[in-house]
């Protein structure tokens, strides 16, 4: 029988194809998302993968989110937290809005979705939790003081919760795509990306939101059980975090 595979943020840009990706792979997919209906709608019509609308921000909107999604697929057994905004702006002109908004969805939202599963998969004796995270969690970023600091803890949450799941057979690791040629990327201007951006990967290009949702095939795999903890960097060479 198919394993259900839920994933936050998931109908566009790096959520989008890790969907398209887990589907494939025969998972039963759900694809979460909070924003922009229509692209949402024809993303669930051109797969054929049910979308479900609510703000992981938000803990009671997830428990009612994710019990839909149980109520009409089954059981989580594999939860993917791509989910996350940006508010950027320079640390002496943040306002508590752009903090609070980041770290409610990037930080506080792996908390939101993930405890609402987690009692499901200790019951199975089997879970896959899958955090992306980003480059800046690692290095951080000019200008994303709370991006990072949310991105941050995000690895400090996948370390903590692997050592409390590992004896019931749930794995919890995090990825941290680099340069990804989503959408947002590809609205930098393209002075901008040739010249500042693409000269720090060594590999002189920006990477594909298919090649993280390979990351996440593999991780959510049998074959990857004996990982768990663990921070994929998938950044061209970008940055090194030893």
């Amino acid at each position: 029988m198919s394993k259900v595979a839920l994933v936050t943020g998931g109908t566009r840009g790096i959520g989008a194809a890790i969907c398209v990706a887990l589907n494939a792979a025969g998972y039963k997919v759900a694809a979460n998302y909070a924003g922009n209906e229509e692209k949402a709608q024809a993303f669930g019509e051109v797969t054929g993968i049910p979308v479900f609308k609510w703000d992981v921000s938000s803990y009671q909107a997830c428990a009612d989110g994710v019990g839909q999604v149980e109520n009409e697929i089954g059981p989580v057994e594999v939860l993917v937290n791509n989910a996350g905004i940006t508010r950027d702006a320079m640390f002496h002109k943040m306002t508590p809005e752009q903090w609070n908004e980041v770290i409610s969805t990037n930080l506080s939202g792996l908390f939101n979705m993930t405890h609402r599963v987690w009692s499901g998969m200790r019951d199975r004796n089997f879970g896959r939790i899958i955090n992306i995270s980003s480059i800046n969690g690692q290095k951080g970023q000019m200008g994303q003081v709370n991006y990072s600091a949310a991105k941050a803890g995000d690895l400090g949450f996948t370390k903590a919760l692997a050592q409390e799941g590992a004896a019931k057979n749930i794995t919890v690791n995090a990825i941290c795509p680099g340069y990804i040629a989503t959408e947002m990327v590809k609205a930098v201007p393209e002075n901008v990306l040739k010249e500042r951006i693409l000269p720090q990967i060594p590999v002189g290009r920006l990477g594909e939101p298919e090649e993280i949702a390979r990351c996440v095939v593999f991780l959510a795999s049998t074959d990857a059980g004996f990982i768990t903890g663990s921070t994929l960097t998938a950044n061209g060479g970008q940055y090194y975090a030893g």
